[in-house]
Formats: C-alpha cells, sequence, structure tokens
C-alpha cells in the first residue's frame, strides 16, 4: 500500500499526504460485497487514492473492478467495510452529497446521453443542480472547448462517433465540478482512433487540469500512462504500486491473467536481464525467440 505521511498545519489541523502525491481523496478499507448472498466479488479490499493522481484499477473479466467502481458511486452498498470520499464516509445519508464529488463515464457511450444535443448533455447535471442560467451557459461552453467538442453542440448524438459521445461525457462530469472521475472500460468499446482521443483527454485532463481520474480497465498498454496502479484478482487486491516496476514483473502479470502486450511480451522473454552488447546480438535473439513462438 501507498506510504502516507501526517503533516501538522500552523492551525494544528491534521492532513494526510500520500507519497504518490496529492492529498488522501479516497480511502477504502476492508471492503466486501457479495452478490445475491452466494457470489463475493469483493474480499477486503483496502487502498488510499491522492487527490491528483490517475490511479488505474487492473484485473481480469470478473476480477470485481467494475463492481468496485459501483460501489465508490454509491450505486452498490458494500456487506461490510467503509469507503470515504474526500474525509466523508459513504452511506446512505451522504450518498447524493458524494455523488456531486464523483463522476462516472461508463463503458457504452451510447447508454450515457440523456439531452437530444450535445448542449443539453452537458447541461442536463447542471439543470439537475438548478445553478442559474447564465452559469449553465459558460460551463457548457467551457468545458465544451475544453474537451474539443465546441463545434458539435448542436449536434445530436447519432451523428457522433464513440470517442465523440466518450468526450462529451467526460464533459459533463467535469462541468459539475466533480473532485473525482471513474472510467469504468471507457474505451474498450471504441476504435483505434477513439481510444487515442479519450487517451489523449484523460492524460490532459490529469496531468494539465490536475483532476483526479480513476481508470478501470484491463488494458496494459492504457494503464502505463497512469500514476499507479492497483492489481486485482477474484476480488482479492494482489499488488499496487508504479506500472513502470510492477509491468515488469511477469509472474505477476502471469497470475493476474491479463493479456500482456507483445512489445512488452518480448521485452520480458527476450531483453529483460540480457546483457546485449550491439545490434546483431539484438537480432539473434529476437530471431530465436520468433522461431520457438
Amino acid at each position: 500500500m501507498a506510504n502516507v505521511i501526517t503533516i501538522k498545519c500552523a492551525n494544528n489541523d491534521i492532513i494526510k499526504r500520500s507519497k504518490i502525491g496529492g492529498f488522501i481523496l479516497i480511502k477504502v478499507e476492508n471492503l466486501n460485497f457479495t452478490y445475491d448472498t452466494t457470489k463475493e466479488v469483493i474480499k477486503d479490499l483496502s487502498f488510499k487514492i491522492p487527490k491528483g493522481s490517475w490511479v488505474s484499477i487492473l484485473g481480469h473479466n470478473g476480477s470485481g473492478k467494475s463492481t468496485l467502481a459501483k460501489l465508490l458511486v454509491g450505486l452498490l452498498k458494500p456487506e461490510s467495510g467503509s469507503i470515504y470520499i474526500d474525509d466523508e464516509l459513504l452511506t446512505e445519508q451522504t450518498v447524493y452529497d458524494i455523488r456531486k464529488k464523483v463522476g462516472i463515464v461508463f463503458q457504452n457511450p451510447d447508454n450515457q446521453f440523456v439531452g437530444v444535443t450535445v448542449r443539453h448533455d452537458i447541461a442536463f447535471g447542471l439543470e439537475n443542480m438548478q445553478l442559474p442560467q447564465p452559469e449553465i451557459v459558460d460551463r457548457v461552453q467551457k468545458y465544451a472547448k475544453l474537451v474539443g467538442m465546441e463545434d458539435y453542440l448542436e449536434k445530436e448524438p447519432f451523428q457522433l462517433s464513440g470517442g465523440q459521445k466518450q468526450r462529451v461525457a467526460i464533459a459533463g462530469a467535469l462541468a459539475m465540478h466533480k473532485e473525482l472521475i471513474i472510467f469504468d472500460e471507457a474505451t474498450s468499446m471504441l476504435d483505434p482512433e477513439g481510444v487515442f482521443e479519450v487517451t489523449s483527454l484523460i492524460t490532459k485532463l490529469n496531468k494539465e487540469q490536475g483532476q483526479t481520474i480513476i481508470t478501470i480497465t484491463h488494458d496494459l498498454d492504457f494503464a502505463l500512462k497512469s500514476d499507479y496502479v492497483i492489481i486485482l484478482k477474484d476480488g482479492y487486491l494482489i499488488a499496487e504500486g508504479k506500472p513502470s516496476e510492477l509491468f515488469l514483473k511477469k509472474e505477476l502479470l502471469e497470475q493476474s491473467k491479463l493479456t500482456i502486450p507483445l512489445g512488452l511480451q518480448v521485452y520480458l522473454d527476450v531483453l529483460n536481464d540480457k546483457d546485449l552488447k550491439n545490434n546483431k546480438q539484438l537480432v539473434d535473439e529476437l530471431w530465436t525467440y520468433n522461431l520457438k513462438k
């Protein structure tokens, strides 16, 4: 688990800061969840996520990662354990206040549209917040521009690509000034261009805007761009740390049942721990590896 240091402020307030950057925004303690009292999906899960960080939660299908996303926004109720968002315990009494701080972008962009146009969709949550109309107009324009959709405000959903729909969903969450945005397999149904669009936007939001982000994914290439990864297997947390360190552990990746990208597979099988002196030795190693395949 990430190390946490305690800081005493001038006003004697005690705050906690994670060494991976930022103050603790999410704290999960001993979380358990079971479907229909028979299928245990989340098992004694504990972790912390700092404000301003980008954390990827990785796992194979059925590992519990999407269930965890629903627990974090209060769509499911844990069997036991605690979830704190910005130091506030998530309960039936606090769930609506906490949802003001947490947005979620789901896997299928077609299931996210509630407005007849892009403008109406981004404005939908703001209208529910009963904001003044001039402020709604300003926020819609601001966040449509931020995600590169300012020229599509009068378009209808069916006129947009998958990547564009996801960008609209992201704009809607940002416009409501969410502390945290969770992307639940938000690129898995997109074509390569859409994946590039959404990945670039997430990177920009985190690195330039300081937006706290959780990405739920099974894609190691995608997760490599994040600051920190949490790996789940069968509901348990089996590893966490920097992706550049964890992804070099071949046994861990095989244990997690994650698909290893070809480039990483070649590195782990051929180049890791090899003292190659020149290009000829590299070519010889690659040819040998290819023949074995």
